[in-house]
């Protein structure tokens, strides 16, 4: 089966629930937009593939693609513009659906939930550790290729989870340590999975959030330093839903023993390092 896209058919197909119809990215865009939005999911890959970006050979993940405004706009068809697309890019962004970086040689989009809409039912049970490979790389999931399939039936299970040398890894074991150094009767993964579990965590925080792993490891440092914060942040989904609290409390505290971190050139004072990245991001986007 095929999805028919000016006039070509393209290979293969991408999956549209009918949940779509309820959410708030659905109900709250324009006709155009929701045309872009198909687009964007027809447009993504469904399996790892090598690009020139930004000057360098980069790997596309599922649910990533290497792109254009002016691509997305001929790819919708007749009646889009490239202002209709960089503004349905932009509500989409802030909506969480996509990622997007811009850079002269073009604009990386990434589809954050490709792995939650894309899954293969059969492998549903074994979610979410079927969704990786070795070193964090997500598993292609849509129906593409029907090969793909046979391929990860005969794949052992041991490839899906994040190697130890993965920085995701890395992050997971420190963290076990310190919670069981701050509090040792605290519960903590020990099992394969369950590790794997807070490597996701980790890679989500990076890939989605855009926090860089020295960010995580500066306020981790700090949490268990903390005697309030650490019996408090016992995992990564914790860490994760009270970052904006805890990263700001450490400002000001670095501020009070004079260890604040030096800025970055055009970095305002009190902003982290993930927001001065996102502002110079959407400054780029708007420049474009």
């Amino acid at each position: 089966m095929g999805v028919a896209i000016g006039g070509k058919l393209m290979q293969g197909w991408v999956k549209l629930h009918r949940c779509l119809a309820d959410k708030a990215i659905w109900q709250c865009s324009s006709p155009e937009q929701k045309v872009i939005l198909v687009t964007l999911l027809i447009m993504a890959n469904h399996k790892e593939k090598e690009w020139l970006w930004n000057g360098k050979e980069f790997k596309a993940r599922p649910g990533q693609f290497v792109t254009s405004l002016e691509s997305i706009a001929t790819k919708a068809g007749r009646g889009i513009s490239i202002k209709n697309v960089r503004s349905a890019i932009d509500k989409f962004q802030k909506l969480g659906f996509l990622a997007n970086e811009s850079a002269k040689t073009g604009r990386l989009i990434t589809i954050v939930k490709w792995e939650d809409y894309q899954h293969d039912e059969n492998l549903v049970a074994k979610e979410p550790a079927d969704r990786w490979q070795t070193g964090g790389k997500q598993v292609a999931t849509n129906k593409n290729d029907k090969k793909d399939k046979k391929d990860k039936k005969k794949r052992s299970s041991s490839e899906n989870y994040f190697s130890d040398d993965a920085l995701e890894m890395k992050m997971t074991n420190y963290m076990i340590k310190m919670v069981k150094e701050s509090y040792p009767g605290a519960v903590v993964p020990n099992t394969p999975a369950k590790k794997n579990n807070w490597c996701i965590t980790f890679d989500r925080m990076m890939r989605i959030d855009g926090r860089t792993k020295d960010e995580i490891g500066k306020v981790m440092k700090w949490v268990y330093q903390d005697d309030f914060w650490s019996t408090n942040i016992r995992s990564p989904e914790k860490l994760r839903e009270k970052w904006d609290t805890v990263y700001l409390q450490m400002k000001r505290d670095s501020k009070k023993t004079g260890d604040e971190p030096k800025l970055k050139p055009g970095q305002r004072p009190g902003e982290s390092d993930a927001a001065y990245i996102k502002r110079i991001r959407e400054e780029e986007d708007e420049s474009n």
